[in-house]
């Protein structure tokens, strides 16, 4: 298994161009010292074609942190393997998708919860995340996930988890999130692959570079800001 990715290159700046490992614009760009780990759970990301966070989208950097990930854009695939490209068994691959899940109704303990169709926690939550070999999580916005998930029925042929994260998504008030769970992509994979796997460095490593990618971002919109500012005072 390898990383495997179809998406575009972020859409340049005049005058700066993107990096051509993880898509962002230099100054945005923080993957040259991402070494990826072995992670013991496969990753695959299904990406809605019209997901358009360029600056602040975290698909393309997840990929670069573990060594077994695949990216794939587009809306629908024939089934688990057509979307690998290679056999894969979706009874021991679990999908995060929160759909109508309530989180009064999730265990406290617990950050990652297996859930039924209706979203009601399944009793023997240690065994069947046990079985989990992989994971597909669905990149977009939250309507583009749903449709993600509704055109792409095998995907119920698959374990359903949902997140209970103990701290809200890391972007704060620079994208907020219509539900408590929400988080990013690198977010949520971050957290469900470390917890199911026990691999914490695997937790530790995107965070680390996530809160990179924050800060530059903040400090690069302060800068633009304050030049702007300059602009109307002139």
């Amino acid at each position: 298994m390898t990383n495997s990715s179809k998406t575009a290159l972020t859409t340049e700046t005049p005058g700066e161009q993107a990096c051509a490992r993880c898509g962002k614009l230099r100054a945005l760009c923080v993957c040259a010292d991402i070494v990826p780990v072995d992670n013991r759970i496969e990753l695959l990301i299904l990406q809605h074609p019209q997901e358009q966070d360029r600056e602040l989208g975290t698909a393309r950097l997840t990929l670069l942190h573990v060594k077994h990930a695949t990216l794939r854009i587009g809306l629908s695939w024939p089934s688990l393997a057509k979307a690998l490209g290679r056999p894969a068994d979706p009874k021991h691959w679990a999908v995060l998708y929160l759909g109508a899940a309530s989180r009064k109704n999730l265990p406290r303990d617990r950050e990652v919860v297996a859930v039924d169709g209706k979203g009601v926690p399944l009793a023997d939550q240690e065994r069947v995340l046990d079985e989990i070999e992989g994971l597909v999580l669905l990149d977009g916005s939250w309507s583009q996930a749903k449709t993600l998930w509704w055109r792409n029925p095998w995907v119920l042929k698959c374990r359903r988890l949902v997140l209970n994260p103990k701290r809200p998504s890391r972007y704060g008030a620079l994208r907020r999130e219509p539900r408590r769970e929400g988080l990013s992509t690198l977010e949520a994979a971050a957290l469900t692959l470390s917890l199911l796997a026990a691999q914490p460095e695997i937790e530790i490593a995107l965070i680390k570079n996530f809160a990179q990618l924050l800060e530059r971002y903040r400090a690069l919109h302060a800068h633009s800001d304050k030049s702007a500012a300059n602009s109307r005072r002139n």
